[in-house]
């Protein structure tokens, strides 16, 4: 057996000669047959080295003539020896066998028969531990919680633990990352040393950092803009002159810039050098996208028959990416032949961004609607100002004036409420993965104080919901999911509060298995209101079979209370079921099957619900 004669990493070479490059030969084709051994390594070390090798991994094809082969071959060595430092086996062989020979030795115009016989074998050797595992100059500890970098240490570079060199690569940009979050954003490593000691089974890591200069930022510098205002675009960056450099702001700039919705294609970067004064230099460089944009789609249910929609954007009135959307909706279509009873909106928004700062947006509307639902037909328009905001990368909140005139015809009898209210929201999203997360909290917070008109009483409606995802192993494949919703109004009574500001449950998106907003107040004879308490709470058990399929099992509950505080003297509502999930690059798609538990007679005896998205 062959050892590979020599091997490159971090950068550098750790022994042996100049090797030969690999070259792309185009040549007759040349199959081959290929088995692969590894001896009693362990399956994930076996499966790293073979998931290295082109050879194997490109058996199915042929190769470009008997030269490709060889070539391919060659290269193996060293992309094999790799995956075995990346696994910290430092003292292993390859042997890569064409037709019985040694492909290292083989000359490139070596005639071989088709197909030809190719035999890897590895002896991955022992594994090795950190003996010394030493970063010289580190960064001090940092002031500022939002510069914390994790140790070196905690990810795995220490004596004692498996010396792979993927630890040492990371410990290395870990302690150049360190000192780049406090303002020294040419940080590199000046030197390392890495020996291997076969004969105690360890290596030895010597890493030194050279912090290089501090740096403030200087002047950022726009490229690229056709419509857009430079300077604004400069502005939305929020990297002032003289502010300490932290790369954490550029990937903000680059969130942020993104979010405008206007850039095909943008980079931000920081030249390549600290002036003398101490400032860096920024440049941005964009590509616009198409001012205009039109959009239409279609959605159909069993339950709600076949909806259109359409919608106009212009992304870039003025220069400084204000967005104006015109959209139109109707639906109901195919559940009933009478276009008085099809739901129809439309309606207009304004978007000016960066008012006041940066991570602060305008935003004002006005919409019209008719919507016919079981519980109550609504016939509105609103008219909404008032502002959004990105507090960090978690935090977000908004603040609006709403103004309402709606005619209603529910169980109760027609009325009409003229409203005008202050939402507000703030959200805190940690999660993952916001289509399939696997860890991380979502907590949302809502209130509207409100005055209505027509009956002339003050109200004030708020919401509070809670989701968490924690998973039951390393890989995640199983996931325990829940959520909590609580909502109260304090003000009138059913009757002169708003149908649309009362809560209803029931449907895919609350409790599964009853029928849509099917949860409320129920009065005499068969009459159904909604209510001024709200609870919801439901728990999932989602387990990944396969990469591409998951199944899950739920439960929901919903409650509906006539009362502002929650009395529970109804009976709470309760859906079981089981679902598939098809994971897409979009989010997984969702099929779920829920039945209720107490049904009431409007209520399907098994519901089905299909999306795109985990339910929550």
């Amino acid at each position: 057996m062959t050892p590979v004669a020599a091997f490159e990493i971090f950068g550098i070479r750790i022994y042996g000669g100049e090797e030969e490059a690999e070259v792309d030969v185009i040549g007759e084709p040349q199959s081959y047959e290929a088995t692969f051994e590894a001896g009693e390594a362990d399956n994930s070390v076996a499966n790293a080295v073979r998931g290295a090798s082109r050879l194997w991994g490109d058996r199915e094809e042929p190769a470009s003539g008997s030269a490709g082969l060889m070539s391919k071959a060659k290269s193996d060595y060293q992309r094999m020896l790799g995956a075995l430092y990346t696994e910290g086996h430092y003292g292993g062989s390859i042997s890569i066998l064409i037709e019985g020979r040694e492909a290292a030795e083989l000359p490139a115009d070596t005639d071989l028969p088709d197909p030809a016989t190719v035999a890897i074998v590895v002896d991955v050797g022992p594994q090795f531990a950190f003996g010394r595992a030493v970063i010289g100059n580190r960064a001090p500890p940092p002031l500022d919680r939002g510069d914390v970098v994790p140790l070196p240490e905690e990810e795995g570079f220490a004596p004692g633990e498996v010396a792979r060199s993927g630890n040492i690569l990371r410990a290395e940009r870990l302690s150049t990352a360190a000192w780049r979050e406090q303002g020294y954003a040419k940080a590199e490593i000046a030197d390392r040393t890495v020996t291997a000691d076969h004969r105690d089974r360890t290596v030895d890591v010597d890493i030194a950092v050279d912090p290089g200069r501090y740096a403030r930022y200087g002047e950022t510098a726009v490229a690229g803009t056709e419509r857009m205002n430079p300077e604004f675009v400069a502005y939305m960056t929020d990297l002032p002159v003289g502010q300490e450099y932290d790369p954490d702001d550029l990937e903000r700039a680059r969130n942020r810039l993104a979010r405008l919705d206007v850039f095909q294609a943008l980079t931000v970067r920081e030249a390549d050098e600290i002036a003398r004064n101490g400032l860096l230099p920024i440049s941005v460089d964009v590509q616009e996208r198409p001012l205009r944009r039109i959009g239409v789609g279609g959605t159909y249910s069993t339950v709600d028959g076949l909806g259109l929609e359409t919608f106009w954007l212009h992304r870039n009135l003025f220069g400084q990416a204000e967005r104006l959307r015109v959209d139109a909706r109707v639906g109901g279509i195919g559940d009933t032949i009478d276009y008085e009873e099809f739901d129809y909106s439309a309606g207009i928004t304004y978007t000016k961004p960066g008012v006041f700062t940066p991570d602060t947006d305008f935003v004002t509307g006005l919409s019209g609607k008719r919507e016919v639902l079981d519980v109550y037909t609504e016939t509105s328009v609103t008219a909404r100002l008032g502002f959004t905001h990105i507090f960090n990368d978690y935090l977000s909140g908004e603040i609006f004036a709403e103004a309402k005139y709606a005619e209603f015809e529910d169980d109760l009898g027609e009325r009409d409420f003229t409203t005008f209210g202050l939402p507000g929201k703030l959200t805190y999203d940690t999660r993952n993965n916001s289509a399939d997360a696997t860890e991380g909290y979502f907590v949302e917070a809502t209130v509207e104080p409100f005055y209505e008109f027509e009956f002339g009483n003050a109200a004030t409606r708020g919401t509070l919901e809670g989701r968490a995802y924690y998973g039951l192993d390393a890989d995640d494949r199983f996931i325990l999911a829940g959520k909590l919703k609580i909502g109260s109004i304090v003000g009138p009574d059913i009757f002169e509060t708003p149908p649309d500001k009362l809560f209803f449950s029931g449907g895919g998106g609350s409790t599964r298995g009853y029928a849509y907003r099917g949860i409320g107040v129920e009065g005499p004879g068969d009459t159904l209101t909604g209510g001024r308490s709200l609870l919801e709470a439901s728990a999932e058990l989602r387990t990944r079979v396969t990469e591409s399929i998951g199944l899950v099992g739920f439960a929901d509950v919903g409650y509906v209370g006539e009362e502002s505080l929650p009395s529970f003297s109804e009976d709470l509502k309760i859906g079981v079921g089981a679902g598939l999930r098809y994971n897409t690059g979009l989010g997984p798609i969702r099929l779920d099957v829920a039945v209720p538990l107490d049904p009431g007679p409007n209520d399907p005896d098994v519901a089905l619900y299909v999306g795109i998205g985990q339910a929550f």
